[in-house]
């Protein structure tokens, strides 16, 4: 398959740029894989959609302030680093723009010297390394200094809504270390949160978001696209409440698809194995699923990972007749936008 075949027309109005006023006031396509139908909804519904003995199984990371903008020691020159993997203490991976112009031991002053970015390679890979000094607790220097790595298709400032800081969360986020949200949660509020306990199993998992989610597809067979890996963990008692689940005839609802990509990614035999790995999997067309039942997701960017994901799951000509369904409809789409069920 080539990339073409996940493209999509979409019109730039429908790309949500502020959150709802109330989390829960989502509309929700409902998709049935089975009958090929869809139906309008509203987030507000999700739970009717529930059986006693299901499981609906979240991610619950949580984003840090990934963005940094500062300056160059030398020039005074405009810098942003952004965040994406600590690989040891105080190293990070980071995409860095203007990364061209910045060699090695370049340094980017922020706050005034409150820290201070030092540039460890050579320009050419996308990701750079950067070696980052301050006085005190680093995560307490990013949370004064970092703003909210809003996505680029959000058009207003990034982080400058002090609303972000948590509306970018779900509520339900625990363990910091994502880059990005794992939007799908974002229509939960802690009424519904509780609704999902009293009528069906719960369980939390986390895998921190990382660049993989969001990298652009840069190749055409899609058949040659590889996810980079994104590190997970689930509980014991996370991995029995699924595996429980399913032995008692019940479904796996999965929300948002780096939930997906962690509970596919930690199966063996068709159960859940605890404890901490890497999501290495690349989910696409003609995949086998091995725990999924049903998927909660938002729309999604044409030509994306994700799309294919949704596709491989559901069926891409079903997908993108229902992605036309929304866009006549006037879904909002991405990150803080309306939302799909498929069953």
């Amino acid at each position: 398959m080539h990339i073409s075949d996940f493209d999509y027309d979409l019109p730039a109005d429908l790309i949500a740029q502020i959150p709802l006023e109330e989390r829960d006031a989502s509309r929700m396509l409902v998709l049935d894989r089975g009958e090929q139908t869809w139906a309008d909804s509203t987030f507000k519904n999700f739970t009717q959609y529930l059986r006693p003995n299901d499981v609906v199984v979240v991610n619950n990371s949580r984003v840090i302030p990934a963005r940094l903008t500062g300056q160059r020691e030398e020039t005074g020159g405009q810098v942003e680093i952004f965040l994406v993997r600590e690989i040891e203490t105080a190293v990070w991976e980071a995409l860095v723009r203007p990364g061209g112009r910045l060699k090695q031991g370049a340094r980017v002053i922020f706050g005034e010297g409150k820290l201070i970015a030092e540039i460890l390679d050579q320009p050419g890979a996308e990701l750079r390394r950067v070696r980052f000094h301050c006085e005190g607790s680093f995560d307490d220097v990013l949370a004064q200094l970092g703003s909210t790595p809003l996505p680029p298709y959000i058009k207003r400032p990034a982080g400058v809504s002090s609303e972000d800081r948590e509306r970018y969360q779900t509520v339900y986020s625990k363990h910091r270390g994502a880059i990005a949200a794992p939007t799908a949660g974002l229509h939960f509020t802690p009424e519904v949160f509780a609704e999902v306990a009293e009528r069906a199993a719960l369980a939390e998992i986390t895998l921190h978001v990382g660049y993989g989610t969001f990298e652009p597809v840069r190749v055409d067979d899609v058949a040659q696209h590889s996810v980079s890996g994104e590190h997970y963990e689930i509980s014991e008692s996370a991995a029995q409440t699924i595996n429980d689940a399913r032995a008692n005839g019940g479904r796996v609802i999965v929300v948002g698809t780096t939930t997906m990509r962690a509970l596919e990614s930690s199966t063996k035999d068709r159960k859940i194995v605890p404890g901490k790995g890497v999501a290495g999997l690349t989910i696409k067309p003609g995949y086998r699923f091995q725990i999924a039942g049903a998927l909660l997701t938002n729309f999604h960017l044409p030509r994306s990972s994700l799309l294919i994901l949704v596709s491989a799951f559901a069926g891409r000509e079903f997908v993108l007749r229902a992605y036309g369904h929304a866009v006549e409809q006037v879904y909002r789409f991405y990150s803080y936008g309306d939302c799909m069920l498929i069953l």
